[in-house]
């Protein structure tokens, strides 16, 4: 069963990295979350029952324990200090217009709820309605409602 869980883990570790960093903005706290989805996969993998395709079983799971995580976060205050990090540009033309509104976007995402992030990441991932339902375990009806509302959210903080 280990060997099984690390084959697959690998292969859908992508996953877990996205959804760590969508939750988390310093390298040691995706590294943290990124252990504790670890820990809560592993927990639950003896009642994974491939009714649903393993990645959206992994996507819930993920998700769920980061915002669970992001929601303990939330109540203590902030304590992180502002790291400057070194940037390295590629040769090619440097695109500054798009770089800054790939900024914005990730300033505003950060302003959403851990639902909503949920969303918006699989959305951004070109996950169908029906699969961010199924993930999300809300309704399709419903994803849409709430897509249409985030999107709102997204352009007001972006134009702010």
């Amino acid at each position: 069963m280990e060997k099984e869980f690390v084959k697959i883990i690998s292969q859908n570790q992508g996953i877990i990295h996205k959804v760590c960093s969508i939750y988390c903005d310093s390298e040691e706290d995706r590294r943290d979350l990124f252990q504790e989805i670890l820990a809560q996969l592993w927990k639950s993998f003896p009642s994974f029952r491939s009714e649903a395709k393993f990645s959206t079983w992994m996507y819930r799971v993920a998700l769920n324990t980061a915002i669970t995580s992001f929601k303990k976060n939330k109540r203590q205050p902030d304590k992180s200090a502002i790291e400057i990090g070194n940037f390295q540009l590629a040769e090619e033309e440097y695109d500054h217009e798009m770089e800054e509104q790939i900024k914005l976007l990730h300033q505003a995402i950060a302003n959403l709820s851990g639902v909503e992030k949920s969303i918006v990441l699989l959305y951004l991932e070109n996950k169908k309605y029906e699969e961010i339902a199924e993930i999300t375990g809300i309704t399709q009806n419903y994803v849409r409602v709430k897509m249409n509302r985030i999107k709102k959210k997204l352009k007001k903080y972006m134009n702010n």
